[in-house]
């Protein structure tokens, strides 16, 4: 519903029409950006007046467009949480498609006008916050946060209406502090396939009943009580490296790591100079802040696999975390 900002008639007490001031948008989910690889920011309405809907190519029938997906996370999450707060979507889009109209066909394209021309994006991620269901982990506020990331790469636009469509879907915890989204795989469906908005609704209310914000929460906490020295930290750093160029038959065994060398290089430099997560005074970290490192570098990584790493932050600082807490092996470590 629209907010109105109104003052009263300084005279009378009386709210009269001259004055009502212009309308208070509601507030998005951030500002900030949650992710930054290689993508833009566009608003709702601006999807809705700009970008065209793909279609399948046998039956020209729409596929289950970005602003579908959206209002139908917005419904869902609106009537599982009533009477909470909930920000309006922050969206950021990738990989522009673009055209134009049938008779400008033979326009060179420095002449099109703009209604000329016609757009959309293949891949979409947006975030929608729940600011009054938050808590706190070292001192940085968390606030519950719904997204979803949909790439039409994924679909078959050659197939007809009823052919499977795919979409990610994420409960989880936006850090205020620094926009780094927590997420890990109990909050994730990955790989949700449907034919229908109806069934996409379903899917998106099932992540929701299921989610166990409370124990996502105290498992997260827990990182706040372990620490690496500048030494581990140094020794765990060179493991990352050295992960990627590893054999196979090496790899099987060890916590995969998904993050590459400029994703590390990027890690070694937060650590002596991000303001909210760097060492202390004595060169030690804690898990809490190290997993923050690797959630706020995942921020370059593209839409594509973005929650995929998202969730492997988590992993990768709870098995650093289950070595020192019963003192076990973790070849990131030892």
């Amino acid at each position: 519903m629209e907010l109105l900002a109104i003052k009263p008639n300084q005279i009378n007490g009386t709210v009269m029409m001259e004055d009502i001031i212009t309308p208070i948008e509601p507030a998005v989910s951030t500002s900030l950006s949650f992710i930054q690889a290689n993508t833009e920011t566009v608003t709702l309405s601006e999807m809705k007046e700009k970008h065209i809907i793909p279609t399948f190519f046998k039956d020209n029938e729409t596929l289950i467009s970005h602003i579908e997906f959206i209002e139908a996370t917005q419904e869902v999450v609106s009537n599982h949480y009533t009477g909470e707060t909930i920000l309006l979507p922050s969206i950021k889009v990738s990989h522009p498609i673009k055209g134009r109209i049938p008779s400008a066909m033979n326009k060179p394209a420095n002449q099109l006008e703009e209604w000329e021309k016609t757009l959309y994006y293949e891949r979409m991620m947006f975030i929608i916050e729940i600011p009054t269901i938050q808590d706190s982990i070292g001192g940085n506020p968390l606030s519950l946060t719904i997204g979803g990331v949909k790439s039409f790469s994924l679909d078959n636009l050659y197939g007809k209406k009823g052919s499977d469509e795919h979409f990610k879907i994420f409960l989880g915890f936006k850090n205020s502090v620094c926009t780094n989204l927590c997420v890990w795989s109990d909050g994730l469906y990955k790989d949700v396939k449907v034919n229908s908005i109806g069934q996409l609704m379903a899917c998106i209310r099932t992540l929701l009943e299921n989610y166990n914000a409370v124990f996502h929460l105290d498992q997260m906490r827990r990182l706040n009580d372990f620490s690496l020295t500048e030494s581990q930290f140094a020794h765990v750093i060179g493991r990352c490296r050295l992960y990627q160029s590893l054999p196979h038959h090496l790899k099987k065994d060890i916590t995969p790591l998904l993050f590459g060398d400029n994703q590390i290089g990027a890690v070694c430099k937060d650590y002596y100079k991000d303001e909210s997560f760097c060492r202390d005074a004595e060169g030690n970290i804690n898990l809490w802040r190290l997993y923050n490192l690797f959630t706020g570098v995942n921020k370059s990584s593209y839409i594509d696999n973005f929650l995929d790493k998202a969730v492997n932050a988590y992993h990768f600082a709870e098995q650093l975390r289950w070595a020192l807490e019963d003192k076990s092996s973790s070849w990131f470590l030892n």
